[in-house]
């Protein structure tokens, strides 16, 4: 049975350590440039280095991004990051650009290199080629239903490693590359810029009837234009891994340390439960229930099964059904120590994401401040706390709370 590497995001260090704490086997990030998420925190060299010698000692691995497309001027700059994070012990670089992959191979030639999806890489001769040219891997082209995939694995050099994405956000776009933003906003998606304009609401407006608006709306076959569906193939993991997809890629170095922490546990068990199970293999609810508990659009399949995936029609926001309330730091003789991140009330059902990573539930009854006042609520961010509890709450667990 082909095992699958679990790669998940960072955007920044709480990102990353969430990766690492719920079991990626690798983690992608970005410097401060040259990476397609440019709102993130990102990477500084000595928070790269720092990061990539604490993943190297659980045997994760560290993928830096550059895979802008990049200008004359930002070019002449990359030598000098590719080497700094060489020297920093990164196992590969992730590159869109041939020009920066001819300049890696110089100037950084002990990485490997991975050529992103935003190559759009949708053929075994493409493919083939990509590797004579050094490449060990190609992350494919989000659009390749899995026959097509099973047909590039089938015709590439089995040297040759494939990725694709399997969970999160997608955008009207081929393989990422879109000038949505550019045009309405003057900020380049392609530099890692994009406004994401494509959630915006739109309406018509006839230059005649000043004042009115039109919405646009989907019916009867119409077409809503932008707003596209998350992906999420939690339940089709052992197709992904039979198509040959050697790893499994979870979007969002831009989204928060909670959404690394969920993503990556759910599909860290799953594909635990596959890897045992084998062809009886099915789907624990609850794995796919804690992708509900992350900020998302509607789910869908994306390309994998044939077709478009559509739009979601109904709104461009998030669907958001639970919020973090606070993060345990301690659990000793029977309290638990709290650090408040949303106002929750004594009370209240809390959900549980402990480090093992299977949740629970337990009633917060009484909880107090940090001078050991019993309180009814908890309203201040970043506020200390204590609760009494049977139930032991490990250390970095996560609470989460059910909105109204």
């Amino acid at each position: 049975m082909l095992k699958g590497e679990l790669l998940s995001p960072a955007g920044d260090s709480e990102s990353f350590d969430s990766a690492l704490q719920f079991g990626a086997d690798a983690i992608y990030l970005a410097g401060k440039e040259f990476g397609m998420r440019s709102a993130s925190a990102n990477f500084d060299t000595d928070t790269l280095r720092a990061s990539v010698r604490k993943a190297h000692t659980q045997g994760v691995k560290v993928y830096v991004t550059v895979n802008i497309l990049p200008r004359t001027e930002e070019i002449d700059r990359i030598p000098a990051f590719l080497e700094e994070a060489e020297d920093c012990g990164v196992d590969a670089f992730i590159i869109a650009d041939l020009g920066v992959m001819s300049l890696a191979k110089k100037y950084a030639p002990k990485t490997e290199l991975h050529v992103s999806t935003q190559s759009g890489i949708v053929n075994h001769h493409t493919a083939n080629v990509l590797f004579d040219m050094g490449a060990s891997r190609v992350v494919l082209a989000r659009e390749l239903p899995l026959e097509e995939i099973a047909a590039i694995r089938a015709k590439t050099d089995p040297a040759l490693e494939l990725e694709a994405f399997v969970h999160g956000s997608m955008c009207v776009s081929f393989s990422g590359r879109c000038l949505i933003s550019n045009y309405l906003t003057g900020r380049d998606a392609n530099h890692g810029d994009c406004a994401q304009p494509c959630r915006w609401k739109y309406y018509l407006y006839e230059e005649h009837r000043e004042g009115q608006y039109f919405p646009v709306v989907e019916e009867n076959g119409g077409t809503f234009l932008y707003n596209s569906r998350d992906l999420c193939m939690i339940e089709h993991i052992d197709d992904i891994l039979k198509a040959g997809v050697v790893s499994l890629k979870i979007e969002g170095r831009a989204k928060s340390a909670y959404y690394t922490a969920v993503t990556t546990n759910a599909y860290r068990h799953a594909l635990d439960d596959y890897y045992r199970q084998g062809e009886n293999w099915k789907l624990a609810p609850w794995i796919k229930e804690e992708l509900e508990k992350v900020s998302h659009r509607e789910y869908s399949t994306g390309f994998f099964y044939g077709g478009e995936p559509g739009q979601q029609t109904d709104n461009g926001g998030y669907i958001r059904r639970y919020e973090v309330v606070a993060v345990c730091d301690d659990y000793r003789d029977g309290v638990a120590y709290l650090t408040q991140r949303n106002r929750f009330f004594a009370g209240d059902t809390l959900d549980v994401l402990p480090p093992s990573g299977v949740p629970f539930d337990f009633t917060a009854e009484r909880m107090f401040n940090a001078d050991g006042e019993e309180i009814a609520a908890a309203p201040h961010a970043m506020q200390k706390l204590t609760i009494p509890t049977e139930i032991p709450i490990p250390a970095g667990s996560l609470l989460r709370k059910r909105r109204n």
